[in-house]
Parts: C-alpha cells; structure tokens; sequence
C-alpha cells in the first residue's frame, strides 16, 4: 500500500496503529506497508503512546498540568511582548510547536499551492527539508530482505567484522550493494561494528545519555595465550542485549536477560521494536523471578542508557557496567547465546509466522536452559545450576 501524498492521521487512527503494533503480530515493516507510513513513525506513536498512556486514569490531572502549562505561557508571553512585540511572540512560540511535531504531521501541514509561501519556505517554518517533504515510504522488497539476513549471518560468524569487511563478504558472496546501505543495515540490525569509523549506526550512545565504565575487566582471565571470563557464581553479573531475529518476508528483535555464570537466559521478548522499552520490560521480568544481580552489562546503545532503563537499575541498587565503544567482546556471554540460538534453531527453522517464530524461540531457550548440556559448567545445565544456587543461599 503506497502512501499519499499529504495523507494524515488522527490522534484515534494512530492509537489503533500503535494498539496493532503492541499485539506483536506483525513485523513495523509489515505494518509501515499496511499502512503506508515509515518505521520511524511508527516507532514515536509507540513511544508517544506509552509515555502518555498513565493520563488515561488521570484525566483531571492531565488537565490541571495543561491549565497550569498554559497559565506559565501566558505570563511568559506577556513580558516578551514587552520588549519584542505580541506579534513576534505568536509567531515564535507558533514555530516552535510546529518543529515539536512529529515528521509526518509537519509534512502534512505543507501547502504545495499556497499563494504566498513557497514549499521551500514552508519547509523551512516547519523545521524539514525539501527531500523530506517529497520523500514518500517504500516499504523493504524481498531483496534487501535477504541482504538483512545474510548480514546477520555474517555479523553472527564474525563478531569482529565492521562494516568494510561485512561488505567485502556481500561482494564476494555475489550482492551487489554499496559500504553506506551496508552502514545503514547494520544499524537496522543494531549491530555495532568493532572498530566503527563513522557514527551512523543506530547502537551507538545517545549524545544525552550518561555512559557508565566497563566494571567486567576483573572477571576477565588469561589462560596463556587465551582469554576467558570466569564469574564465581550465579548473580553476581548479569547482561542484556538485543539482537535480530529474522522470520520469512520480515524480522523482529529479541532482547535477553542472561546470568553470566550459569549461562541461564532468565528473561527475554520478542518484539517489532528496537525500543528502550523492550529492553526495560525485559529486565523487569528478571528481577520480578529472581534475586537482583550485583552488576548489570550492556551495550552503550540508547536503548541500555536511557533514563528509563539506568533508573529501574539504580532504583534496585544494581552497578551498572557497560560495553567500550564498539566492543561487542565485552558482553561475550550473551553473544555466545544469540549466536547459538541462531545456528540452532533461527537460521534452519525458516519461520513463516510472528506466532511460530514464538513459540519456536520459547522451545528452544527451554531446551537450552533446562535440557541442554554446557560444557562450560562441567557439561552442567543452565537453568539446573542457576536455581540450586538460590536453593543453596537461600
């Protein structure tokens, strides 16, 4: 379904998208092709929807912080007045509710025939470029697709590769395709490359987010020529990561809570979104089963540094550690998880639906923690390991 030119939604039809979107039946590509709008979008309403979703139980709360808002704005408007004029200020404060919009409701109040303001000027007053404005939303075809899952495969095998030598396996494997779509993909992914040279991917740090120090290096051990981790027992670190998850015609993402020393996965979802909610819904499942760690790893990506997620942990009394810049070695429990998961049942189960895609991934991380072997452990199990620990402590 191609989108219109100048088609907008209402507050009603975006809730009953985003409400769609929650269900997790379909992958945001899917959806963004449903109903002809960009995953960007897609991902704000979501986000939009559940930041205000509480003001939905307190209506005359919601009102009162609007009166007082309007209130403080009045009185601010007044005093500018003053000095530069009232009709300065209304243009002003005009301008700047319009740029707090999102991209597709300023793109929609363009008027490409108004007979005084061209649609570069208006561009301009709304805060977007000309490229924006007549841009319109091509949803993924089945051959970039196939190019998203053949990077993750090769990412999966070759956890050092940056963007150049994924791209050099893509030539050499016979896809024709460009560094800066290999760059953009990775983002998409959420794969970060070891030794980044632009700052394009989307797992890179938020500007406005704190980054905290590396606390792992003490669990780190040399063993001649090699290194391993070695974490004494169960709970004193935990990690989190997310990672692509492909399905026949889309893709998904999965993020995991995993116990460092028992290798026991004690969390995870499957989600369309690369959100900080996913990662904090996660999170919040494990510490509501089990005991909280001393120390939570992760990445550096927005997801791990937002206020949200970095809150729930100070609020539990939880260090928090994360990855160095483009070290993805740094969180290596977690990643030989996913790497194992992938080989095991994702890449030779080919899954046609969100639904068996579920219920696949949930057989599987039961086998893994409860009936497979891990040679790590003395070939222990996962989950039998974790859980005699916090019989033995309690």
């Amino acid at each position: 379904m191609s989108r219109k030119k100048g088609k907008t939604y209402t507050a009603e039809q975006k809730t009953k998208i985003v409400i769609e979107m929650l269900k997790e039946e379909m992958t945001t590509s899917q959806l963004a092709s449903k109903y002809g709008v960009t995953s960007q979008s897609l991902g704000k309403w979501k986000q939009q929807f559940l930041e205000n979703a509480s003001l939905a139980f307190d209506v005359s709360g919601a009102t009162k912080a609007y009166k007082d808002e309007i209130e403080e704005l009045k009185s601010e408007n007044e005093q500018l007045a003053k000095a530069l004029g009232k009709a300065t200020v209304k243009a002003e404060w005009a301008v700047g509710k319009l740029k707090s919009l999102d991209l597709n409701d300023r793109k929609s109040l363009i008027e490409s025939k108004h007979k005084q303001l061209s649609v570069s000027e208006q561009c301009e007053l709304v805060g977007i470029s000309r490229s924006s404005y007549y841009y319109k939303a091509v949803p993924m075809r089945q051959k970039d697709m196939k190019i998203l899952h053949k990077i993750d495969e090769i990412a999966t095998e070759n956890a050092e590769y940056g963007y150049r030598l994924i791209h050099a396996q893509l030539k050499e494997d016979g896809y024709s395709i460009g560094k800066n779509r290999v760059l953009k993909y990775m983002g998409i992914l959420g794969i970060q490359a070891v030794y980044p040279t632009k700052k394009r991917l989307t797992s890179i740090k938020h500007p406005e987010h704190k980054i905290y120090e590396y606390l792992l290096k003490q669990y780190w051990m040399q063993d001649g020529k090699k290194k391993h981790v070695y974490v004494p027992t169960p709970n004193e670190v935990w990690s989190g990561d997310i990672t692509y998850i492909r399905i026949n015609g889309g893709f998904m993402y999965l993020a995991a809570v995993i116990d460092w020393h028992s290798k026991a996965v004690l969390a995870y979802k499957i989600s369309n979104s690369m959100d900080a909610t996913l990662a904090t819904d996660v999170l919040k499942e494990a510490l509501s089963k089990y005991p909280k760690p001393k120390i939570f790893n992760s990445d550096q990506g927005s997801q791990y540094t937002s206020h949200e997620h970095t809150k729930l942990l100070e609020d539990n009394g939880i260090q928090i550690s994360m990855n160095g810049r483009g070290r993805s070695i740094d969180n290596i429990v977690i990643e030989r998880f996913f790497r194992t998961l992938k080989h095991s049942n994702i890449y030779i189960s080919n899954y046609e639906t969100i639904k068996d895609l579920k219920e696949g991934v949930a057989a599987y991380i039961h086998k893994y923690n409860f009936k497979r072997f891990h040679s790590s452990l003395d070939y222990q199990k996962p989950m039998n390991v974790y859980l005699d620990y916090l019989k033995s402590v309690a």
